[in-house]
């Protein structure tokens, strides 16, 4: 079985853009007709020119191969160019054609790719959603809502009545481009009364976690973990920026709330930095970058020798979702999932057979491969045809 052919979308999504303003998703057929879908994430280019790059990628290191070679796709591709070092456009790409070779292996012998993988320990998922506004007219932008104490409590309620156990949100609003930065008393002050004003409306029924996105100083972040640990979050993600280790451990001793962090972080080499620093306590890697399901499988296990806890990042659409899904049912240490609040709507229209989310939890399918196919014909009336990267970072100093 060889692979003989790429294809690729950029899909537009529908405002209040859940999830992103567009997803790239990646298609490989092999000789025998067998095909595979994978997801690229967060590579900062206009997304046709992502689509370009995993075409020439594909061309260059993929067809002509059997799509059991991972280990060797995956070590030429990193290397490829004298890079041999963690990349986030190279992760990217390595990530979506990695994800769409489990599909094809796993249909190719007709097993979910979590039986590839060591087998089923989880039969459904505990699922989490980012907080997102209403879709209704002057619902308003996240970077807008995540600070609203009326409207934030309320839509945590909607939630809840959906049957949420947990749901995350950024108290400290917006991202930008000259981060990390030292918030002002009056930040500090609305971030810990919207977070009191949360837990009186979740109570011991819902977990709530902190995504600051790496916006604060190490001075900063450890100033508002103290004004949060009354209200006992499940995680405070990615406190400080991403690239110093050692200053996001400096926040992760000073307080008692778990530090969470590694979406934007490539391979088992970063992550391993990350842990052997003891910066976090729950890793969140995003597949459709890290390099994929095996990567995300290799940085499970270095956790668990940790006592880290897995919960894979989805900022992205069905495809890497499915491949969180499969993965996470695989791992002893699994904690949570993020979904993009049930899936219902245009996530699951992207697919010919809906993710099954429950009671606050992910289904875990039986069907062979990802579980899930494409719409690709869906993919198709959606293009995204903007140069514009998603998402939009504060291009002037903020505070």
């Amino acid at each position: 079985m060889k692979i003989t052919d790429v294809k690729t979308w950029a899909v537009a999504t529908p405002p209040p853009n859940k999830g992103g303003a567009y997803w790239i998703f990646v298609k490989l057929t092999t000789d025998n007709g067998i095909c595979g879908y994978g997801e690229v994430y967060g590579v900062p280019f206009a997304p046709r020119l992502v689509c370009a790059m995993v075409e020439d990628v594909a061309a260059r290191h993929v067809i002509g191969r059997s799509p059991h070679e991972i280990e060797n796709m995956w070590r030429i591709i990193y290397s490829d160019g004298f890079v041999q070092r963690p990349d986030i456009s190279t992760g990217g790409v390595l990530s979506g054609l990695e994800i769409a070779c489990w599909d094809i292996m796993g249909k190719a012998m007709n097993q979910p790719v979590y039986n590839l993988l060591g087998g089923k320990v989880h039969e459904r998922l505990r699922s989490y959603t980012y907080l997102y506004p209403e879709e209704q007219p002057n619902a308003g932008v996240a970077k807008d809502f995540h600070g609203d104490i009326n409207q934030a409590p309320a839509r945590l309620q909607q939630y809840m009545d959906m049957g949420f156990t947990a749901v995350g949100y950024d108290p400290v609003m917006p991202m930008g481009s000259f981060d990390p930065r030292q918030l002002s008393l009056g930040e500090l002050e609305r971030a810990e009364k919207m977070t009191r004003e949360m837990r009186e409306v979740a109570g011991s029924k819902c977990d709530l976690m902190i995504k600051t996105h790496g916006k604060m100083t190490t001075s900063s972040a450890i100033r508002l973990a103290r004004r949060l640990e009354k209200y006992d979050p499940l995680w405070f993600e990615e406190p400080v920026p991403p690239d110093n280790r050692k200053e996001m451990a400096r926040v992760a001793s000073s307080t008692t709330i778990p530090i969470s962090g590694g979406e934007r972080l490539v391979s088992r080499f970063e992550f391993n930095d990350l842990l052997q620093q003891q910066a976090v306590q729950i890793l969140q890697p995003a597949l459709g970058r890290v390099g994929g399901i095996f990567e995300g499988k290799k940085i499970a296990a270095m956790a668990e020798a940790h006592y880290a806890q897995f919960a894979p990042h989805l900022y992205a659409g069905p495809i890497e979702a499915a491949a969180n899904i499969q993965l996470s049912a695989s791992l002893p240490n699994f904690l949570i999932l993020e979904s993009i609040e049930t899936f219902e709507g245009f996530s699951n229209q992207l697919l010919t057979k809906p993710i099954r989310w429950e009671d606050g939890y992910v289904v875990v399918p039986d069907e062979p491969g990802l579980g899930f196919e494409l719409n690709e014909a869906f993919c198709d009336a959606n293009p995204y045809t903007s140069d514009t990267v998603f998402p939009p970072m504060a291009k002037r100093p903020l505070g």
